[in-house]
């Protein structure tokens, strides 16, 4: 009988570690998975997209808007009120609008050009969130799968257990009715 129950005992312990070794992987990789988040590989950029960048960044700024607006209104104010000798662009301000036209003309490409390199960047994200919630409903099948064995094995297990078990009150019985 005292074999019996090593052998229930140890089938049980054999089981919690089986347990212990899932989880422990389940740590590990949750663990890889949320580093590679937290630091990503680092992006190498060229030249022409760091500059890109900054006069995105800069076309974008309210420093920007601010001081082109500041400069096309002093622009505007010393060719309206310098003397007519000496205005180098009057009143349609036709040098002011072809400075102007060449401005958006080299800053729309280049905000271009490095909206293109953000959109890449979401894309890249987006199937990396893709791979994730991919890599999480496969784990949760593992998951489920695992239990469903550990449920066969605890339900094995149990009803092992309950036969040896009456196998020991039948013979209690019989030894009680044998006196």
């Amino acid at each position: 009988m005292s074999k019996d129950i090593s052998n229930l005992l140890d089938a049980e312990e054999a089981q919690l570690k089986k347990l212990q070794k899932i989880v422990q992987k389940s740590i590990e990789d949750e663990n890889l998975i949320l580093e590679n988040l937290l630091h990503p590989p680092t992006e190498i950029l060229s030249k022409g997209q760091k500059i890109s960048d900054k006069v995105a960044n800069f076309g974008g700024s309210w420093i920007f808007i601010i001081s082109f607006m500041s400069f096309l209104m002093i622009w505007i104010i010393i060719n309206y009120f310098l003397p007519e000798k000496d205005k180098f662009d009057p009143f349609p301000f036709i040098l002011m609008n072809l400075i102007l036209s060449c401005i958006a003309a080299l800053q729309a490409p280049i905000i271009m050009m490095s909206q293109n390199r953000v959109e890449e960047k979401d894309r890249k994200r987006s199937e990396n969130d893709y791979m994730i919630n991919l890599k999480s409903e496969i784990e949760v099948r593992a998951l489920h799968d695992k239990i469903d064995l550990l449920l066969e094995e605890q339900i094995k297990l149990l009803f092992e257990s309950q036969a040896k078990q009456l196998e020991m009150l039948t013979s209690i019985e019989q030894k009680l009715n044998s006196k």
